[in-house]
């Protein structure tokens, strides 16, 4: 069972979504956040001690106005690693997380032996610009975030009353903290030079992604491998960018290759 814990670090007080037995992976969430009924964290903590740290401005996390850019961000993820106790875990992200673990991988490349990145941000390629998300309507996001869109909608709307005010407050308040979060590091374009440092990496790395993702393509999959050394990629069938939820099983089957 996924279970929420708090710790202090350097800049502010996080918390940590935790489960599971077995090898210690840490997750590092996308820009739409997670929570304790996340279908992936609850199918890893069935193989493995998961860490899913909430960024700053996520959930009840602070939000740490003294984390301001990539470097900062990479160095704050760091530091909770290290108060949670772990020592070289599975470091695996999605999208935003998977940009963050790549910079993790990258500025300490000796502190990471396996690596997890699935449709991750970070590149930018002139022919396939990605969306931009923060410019879109809240019922524009399935059409590029899920394969399954009519599926996908239902996910995303379940269990919001939008007809309680105090409700859509807090989910307002709530929406402004993350994109705040965010924007830091995807806005205006999600690009802050991780190709200059991708050679750095010298993690065994797992590329994870859908075959029909309409906000990161899977054309960045190819150059991503291309600057990653030590690089497999998965391609999963019928699956958007939020495959960790439209394919989970498959992305836990893909995940447990690292343990070879």
């Amino acid at each position: 069972m996924i279970r929420l814990r708090k710790l202090k670090t350097r800049h502010c007080e996080t918390h940590v979504l935790e489960g599971g037995a077995g090898s210690d992976l840490m997750f590092l969430h996308g820009a739409g956040g997670v929570t304790e009924q996340d279908p992936l964290l609850n199918a890893l903590a069935e193989n493995y001690h998961v860490c899913a740290p909430l960024l700053p401005g996520y959930g009840a996390s602070d939000e740490c106005p003294e984390i301001r850019d990539m470097l900062d961000i990479t160095l704050h993820t760091y530091d909770v690693l290290e108060a949670l106790g772990l020592n070289k875990p599975i470091l695996a992200g999605h999208s935003m997380g998977g940009m963050i673990a790549a910079e993790m991988a990258a500025v300490a490349p000796n502190e990471v032996e396996k690596l997890c990145l699935i449709c991750p941000a970070g590149l930018w390629l002139e022919e396939h610009p990605i969306p931009d998300i923060f410019a879109m309507m809240p019922y524009e996001l399935p059409g590029v975030l899920f394969h399954d869109v009519e599926a996908g909608t239902k996910m995303m709307t379940a269990g919001l009353d939008f007809s309680n005010l105090e409700f859509l407050k807090s989910f307002l308040v709530q929406n402004a903290r993350q994109l705040g979060m965010a924007g830091k590091i995807l806005f205006p374009i999600p690009d802050r030079g991780l190709r200059q440092r991708l050679y750095r990496i010298k993690a065994r790395t797992l590329l994870i992604w859908g075959d029909s993702d309409k906000l990161i393509v899977p054309r960045y999959a190819q150059e991503f491998k291309k600057l990653i050394a030590n690089c497999e990629l998965v391609s999963i069938a019928e699956a958007g960018h939020m495959l960790p939820i439209e394919k989970t099983t498959q992305v836990v089957a893909a995940i447990r290759r690292l343990d070879a």
